[in-house]
């Protein structure tokens, strides 16, 4: 891979010495997470998107669950210890992350915030999150994930 293809997640994971694969696609922002799942090949439960939320008490969270679910608010809120959480903004995204809508990563944001991944992938040999840039993904061990975002596993989708 050319040196500017790679992202910035992608020299986070090469520094910590973690394996991973990268993937790429045509970046189209219709392309939903169950269509980018089909384009890797890949179960939708074994592809994640990277949610960004807020807490009442102020305090910024990161979910990352699969493609397929949608994260249930309460159980994120109470994850966190937080009387309530909410989604911010689309226009909060890019200036508190430094990325973008649809390339939002776990890994390689400006300021590490609490972490919560979907228990779910506990059980996976391998997931995808965002590479960092839309069009682009990782494919890593879940366990190689959480070792370089510390993170916890919690049931945090809709039933």
């Amino acid at each position: 891979m050319a040196a500017a293809d790679k992202t910035n997640v992608m020299r986070v994971l090469e520094q910590k010495k973690v394996a991973y694969k990268s993937h790429s696609y045509a970046a189209d922002p219709t392309l939903t997470g169950e269509d980018i799942a089909g384009i890797l090949g890949e179960e939708p439960g074994h592809v994640f998107k990277t949610l960004v939320t807020q807490g009442k008490t102020g305090q910024y969270y990161v979910f990352v669950v699969p493609v397929c679910a949608e994260l249930d608010l309460k159980k994120a809120a109470k994850a966190a210890g937080e009387k309530s959480i909410d989604m911010i903004k689309q226009k909060e995204l890019l200036p508190l992350t430094g990325y973008v809508h649809g390339g939002c990563s776990p890994i390689g944001m400006k300021k590490a915030f609490p972490t919560f991944i979907h228990a779910s992938a506990e059980g996976l040999e391998r997931m995808y999150v965002s590479a960092g840039k839309v069009g682009f993904q990782v494919e890593l061990a879940p366990q190689d994930l959480m070792k370089t975002v510390r993170c916890s596993l919690a049931d945090i989708i809709c039933d």
